[in-house]
């Protein structure tokens, strides 16, 4: 595994994270920014964070498993949800939780949160870039 996860003594514990990715592989992946999309690029919950959540962390495990990695390949994740106010991190969160349930796995690695005002297409609420590390 070229991925160790820590919650370091002195740091908050965030439920959705770690605070700290150690990498010490030696293949770098970096994934696009995952929208909503599916296979054939139709919008996939328009209106509705949490399913627009699930699909892009759905398509971020997609493209992990291409290259031969899974979600403890990742080092970072970033996640710009338009429009984000703090009343929409239950939604965030059910959309990750139901991820995790579809892909068998907990989307743990630091991640930044980062409200915007638009994203490619109106359509789209949320997008979501990672950055993995595998052993080559």
């Amino acid at each position: 595994m070229a991925i160790t996860l820590v919650n370091p003594s002195g740091l908050p514990e965030i439920g959705a994270y770690k605070q700290v990715s150690v990498a010490t592989g030696s293949k770098l992946v970096f994934i696009a920014g995952q929208v909503a999309w599916d296979a054939e690029g139709a919008t996939v919950g328009a209106g509705d964070l949490a399913a627009q959540v699930e699909q892009c962390y759905v398509n971020i495990g997609t493209a992990l498993a291409a290259v031969g990695g899974t979600f403890e390949d990742l080092a970072k994740l970033t996640v710009y949800v338009v429009d984000w106010t703090p009343e929409k991190m239950p939604l965030f969160l059910e959309g990750v939780a139901r991820a995790a349930a579809r892909l068998g796995t907990t989307p743990l690695p630091p991640g930044t949160l980062v409200g915007v005002a638009a994203l490619d297409v109106p359509e789209h609420l949320v997008e979501v870039e990672a950055t993995a590390v595998l052993d080559a």
